[in-house]
C-alpha cells in the first residue's frame, strides 16, 4: 500500500517547500507539493521529478577508489572502513610533512540543510587545522552590502507582494528560481499592478511585463545611480525619511551626482526616456517594491549594485506601507551561530577564497595536497574552469570526493564516498525567500551503501582522534544544538515537534519600518558604511564608483552572461540532462558572423574556449551572449561549460565572482 509521508525541501532556493512523498514498498513513486499558503500545492519540475536523481543509473552506492588516470572515472568498489581509513592515513601524512592547512575542505550548496553543513564537518575540519574555506561563489557580494546598508533587515514576505502597486524583478528570474513567487507576482498584476524586469534578456516573466530594461550586463550601479540622482535633482527623495531613519544620505547624493539620466543612457544601452520613465514611474507608485536578485551581483560592481539598488527605497521613502519596500534574501530572519558544533572556535588558519580555486590549487604555499569536496561541483562551478581542472589533475593531489552522483569533478577524485539524499538522512531546511523552517526526516532507506554527511564526517573525527568525550554527535543532538543556538527564538526544537511549519520570531509578513526595521547598531539604515567603502576601495575605487567592464581588448566584444537553467539547481541534476546546450545570440550578432540557427560555434577568449551550436534568439540584447550556468562536461562539444570562459577576479565587495564580466567572441567552426 502506498504511504505519505511529509517533509521538506532543503535545496539551494528561497522558497524551502513543504513536500508530500509517495512510497511504496520502500522506493519513492510520487512528490508532491503540500498545500501551504506560500507553496499552493505544486512543485518545480526539479524536485517533481526528484526520484529521477534518486535512483538514478550515476547514484553512487558504495565507496571506490580510483584505478585509472584521473579524469577518466574509473573506480573499484571499496568497503567504508577501507575508505575511511585510506583517507586518514593519506591526509595524516600530508599534515605530517606540510601542517593542517594543506587540507582544503571545499563545499557550498548542494544541501542547504542546516545539519549537512557547518557542523560535524566544521568539527573535522576545524580539528585539523586545516584551510578555511570562504563560500564566496554566490551570494557574498549581496551579503556584504545587504549587511552594511540594513544588517540584513529581513524584506517583505512572499503575501505581500500581492499588495505591492508597482514591482521591479531586478536581476531575478523566479520562473527558474524560486517559482513560488511568481502566483504573487501575477496576483498584484491581476490587482492592476505595474511590473517592471530588469535583465539583459527577456525572461518569461519580462515577456508579461508592462516594461522590460536591458540594461548592458554590468551595468546596474549606473542605472539604480541615475534614479537615485533623479530623486534628489526632481524634490522627489524623502528628506524626511532619510533625516529620521539614515546616515550617510549626503553623501550617496554626491556620489550619484555625476550620474545624469543622459550619461546612464549611454553606458546602459537604454533610452534616456525609458530611464525617465522608470524613475518617474517609481517615485510615482505606492506600494512600490524591489525585488532585487543575485545576477546583479555577478561583475566587478557587484557589490555597490546591490548597495545602489537597496538604497533606492530609503531615497524614494517607499518603506512604512505593506508591500513597499525591497525583497532579496530573507535569511536573516533566521540567525543560527555558524559552526555552533565545533566546540570551540577553530584555529586562525589561512582563508582560500573559492572563486580562486584553480589558482590555489596551483600555486597556494603551503601546497594543498589534499582536498575533501562535498556538497559541491567545482569543476563545473567555480570560474577559470581550465586552472581548476589542472590542478584536480594533480598526482600529489589526495582528492576525496563525497557526493550522490558521479559529477564531472568525482572523475579527479582519488576516493569517492556515497552520499545520501535529503529523502535519506534527517536535517533542517530553512527559508531564504519563504521564511520558514522544517525538519526534515528520512522517507526512504540510503540507496546502497550511501551515508549521511553527520555520520561520516563524525566518523572521521573519532578515527582522527579528534572526539571529545560527550559532545554532541547524532543528527538528533546537532539539531538540538543548532536550534538552541537561534538568536531570539524560542522553543524550537519544540514547535517542530507541534507544527509542520514554524515561522520566525519576527513574523512572515513584517512591513518594514514599522514591525521590522535595520539591524545595525542604531537602527538606522547606513547608505555609504566605512567598512564597505574601505573593502571597495581596497579593490580598486569607492563604494557607488562604477569601473567599466573589460572592453580595452576589441577581440572580444560579445558579453557573456550565465544564468540558472529550469532544470538544475545550480549542478544539482545536471546528470540527468545529457543533450547538447546552445548558446544563445541576437540575430544580428550572428548575421555579423556568417551564423545560422544551430551552426556550431567556438566561444572564446584568452582563458579558453567551448564548442557547441548556437540559437538565434531575440530574448537576449544585441551584443550579448547567453550559456547557462549548471551544465556539465557532456552539455558542449569539448567538454568545457561558461566557466572556462570567467576570470577568477573578485568583486568589489564580498570577494563574490565575476562570471558577468566575461568579454567573448564566437566564430563558425
Amino acid at each position: 500500500m502506498p504511504t505519505v509521508h511529509t517533509t521538506a525541501c532543503p535545496l539551494d532556493c528561497p522558497d524551502a517547500c513543504l513536500l508530500q512523498v509517495t512510497t511504496e514498498e520502500g522506493r519513492v513513486t510520487r512528490l508532491d507539493g503540500a498545500s501551504t499558503e506560500i507553496t499552493g500545492g505544486f512543485l518545480c519540475r526539479k524536485v517533481k521529478s526528484f526520484d529521477r536523481h534518486l535512483y538514478s543509473d550515476q547514484r553512487l552506492a558504495t565507496p571506490a577508489r580510483r584505478v585509472g588516470p584521473k579524469g577518466e572515472g574509473r573506480f573499484e568498489p571499496i568497503s567504508w572502513d577501507e575508505a575511511l581509513d585510506l583517507i586518514v592515513r593519506e591526509f595524516s601524512q600530508r599534515v605530517e610533512v606540510h601542517g593542517g592547512e594543506t587540507i582544503l575542505p571545499l563545499s557550498y550548496g548542494g544541501s542547504n540543510g542546516l545539519l549537512s553543513q557547518d557542523t560535524a564537518d566544521a568539527r573535522l575540519f576545524g580539528r585539523l587545522g586545516a584551510s578555511r574555506l570562504l563560500r564566496t561563489v554566490c551570494a557574498a557580494p549581496s551579503g556584504r552590502a545587504a549587511s552594511g546598508l540594513y544588517g540584513k533587515m529581513p524584506g517583505v514576505g512572499y503575501q505581500d507582494f500581492a499588495a505591492a502597486r508597482w514591482i521591479a524583478l531586478w536581476g531575478v528570474n523566479p520562473s527558474a528560481s524560486g517559482i513560488h513567487l511568481v502566483p504573487w507576482i501575477r496576483q498584484a498584476q491581476k490587482s492592476g499592478a505595474r511590473l517592471v524586469v530588469i535583465d539583459p534578456r527577456r525572461t518569461p516573466l519580462a515577456s508579461q511585463a508592462d516594461v522590460h530594461l536591458a540594461p548592458r550586463p554590468g551595468t546596474d550601479l549606473v542605472l539604480a545611480l541615475a534614479v537615485i540622482r533623479w530623486l534628489f535633482t526632481t524634490d522627489r527623495a524623502d528628506l524626511e525619511f532619510l533625516g529620521t531613519h539614515s546616515s550617510g544620505w549626503q553623501e550617496l547624493r554626491a556620489r550619484a551626482e555625476p550620474w545624469t539620466v543622459a550619461r546612464a543612457a549611454s553606458v546602459t544601452g537604454l533610452p534616456v526616456e525609458a530611464l525617465e520613465q522608470f524613475a518617474s514611474d517609481y517615485a510615482d507608485a505606492s506600494p512600490a517594491l524591489i525585488r532585487c536578485g543575485w545576477g546583479v551581483e555577478r561583475n566587478r560592481n557587484g557589490g555597490s549594485a546591490i548597495a545602489a539598488i537597496l538604497a533606492l527605497p530609503a531615497v524614494a521613502g517607499k518603506f512604512g506601507v505593506r508591500g513597499g519596500g525591497y525583497t532579496m534574501s530573507n535569511s536573516g530572519a533566521w540567525r543560527f551561530a555558524p559552526t555552533v558544533a565545533v566546540g570551540a572556535p577553530p584555529p586562525p588558519t589561512r582563508a582560500i577564497n573559492m572563486n580562486q580555486t584553480g589558482r590555489a590549487l596551483l600555486e597556494a604555499t603551503p601546497p594543498i595536497t589534499a582536498l575533501f569536496v562535498y556538497n559541491a561541483n567545482p569543476l563545473m562551478t567555480l570560474p577559470q574552469q581550465s586552472a581548476v581542472r589542472f590542478g584536480l589533475e594533480r598526482e600529489d593531489l589526495f582528492t576525496v570526493v563525497f557526493d550522490q552522483v558521479m559529477t564531472d569533478t568525482a572523475a579527479y577524485a582519488d576516493v569517492v564516498l556515497p552520499a545520501t539524499t535529503f529523502l535519506e538522512h534527517r536535517d533542517l531546511a530553512r527559508g531564504y525567500g519563504n521564511t520558514v523552517l522544517h525538519r526534515i526526516e528520512p522517507v526512504v532507506e540510503p540507496v546502497g551503501e550511501a551515508r549521511s554527511n553527520v555520520d561520516v564526517f563524525g566518523d572521521l573525527v573519532r578515527r582522527f582522534g579528534l572526539a571529545v568525550p560527550g559532545e554532541a554527535t547524532s543528527a538528533e543532538d546537532l539539531e538540538a544544538l543548532v536550534l538552541r543556538s537561534a538568536d531570539g527564538e524560542r522553543d524550537l526544537g519544540e514547535r517542530l515537534d507541534r507544527e509542520i511549519e514554524v515561522q520566525p520570531a519576527t513574523g512572515e509578513r513584517p512591513v518594514l519600518f514599522v514591525d521590522s526595521f535595520p539591524r545595525t547598531a542604531d537602527r538606522k539604515v547606513h547608505l555609504v558604511p566605512d567598512d564597505l567603502d574601505r573593502e571597495a576601495q581596497s579593490q580598486g575605487a569607492r563604494l557607488y564608483e562604477y569601473r567599466p567592464a573589460p572592453t580595452e581588448d576589441q577581440r572580444y566584444p560579445l558579453a557573456l552572461i550565465s544564468p540558472a537553467l529550469r532544470r538544475t539547481v545550480s549542478s544539482t541534476f545536471g546528470q540527468l540532462y545529457p543533450e547538447a546546450v546552445a548558446l544563445e545570440i541576437h540575430p544580428d550578432d550572428a548575421a555579423a558572423r556568417s551564423l545560422v540557427d544551430g551552426s556550431p560555434v567556438r566561444v572564446f577568449n584568452d582563458l579558453g574556449e567551448v564548442r557547441c551550436d548556437v540559437q538565434l534568439s531575440e530574448r537576449v540584447r544585441p551584443g550579448v551572449v547567453v550559456l547557462p550556468k549548471g551544465l556539465w562536461s557532456h552539455n558542449t562539444a569539448n567538454g568545457s561549460t561558461s566557466n572556462a570562459l570567467c576570470s577568477d577576479h573578485l568583486t568589489d565587495l564580498g570577494g563574490g565572482a565575476t562570471f558577468n564580466d566575461a568579454r567573448v567572441e564566437v566564430e563558425p567552426v
